[in-house]
């Protein structure tokens, strides 16, 4: 997940606005951590939330997992 989000932010330096840079983001990631992330109540406002917040949940999925 890490490196998606490294590859993801080169990627995102190409001018998206804030919010549509937001969006492409939650499209492209993985399906399970964006289903948790719109389970709960999301009141994310900045990408660099959302990329913390998918960090912390593909950590705590990976580690229930072992």
């Amino acid at each position: 997940m890490e490196k998606f989000i490294q590859m993801f932010r080169k990627a995102a330096s190409s001018g998206y606005g804030k919010q549509a840079l937001i969006e492409e983001f939650k499209r492209e990631m993985d399906r399970r951590i964006r289903k948790r992330l719109m389970e709960v109540e999301c009141s994310l406002k900045s990408i660099n939330q959302w990329y913390k917040r998918v960090i912390r949940l593909d950590r705590n999925y990976r580690e229930s997992r072992k």
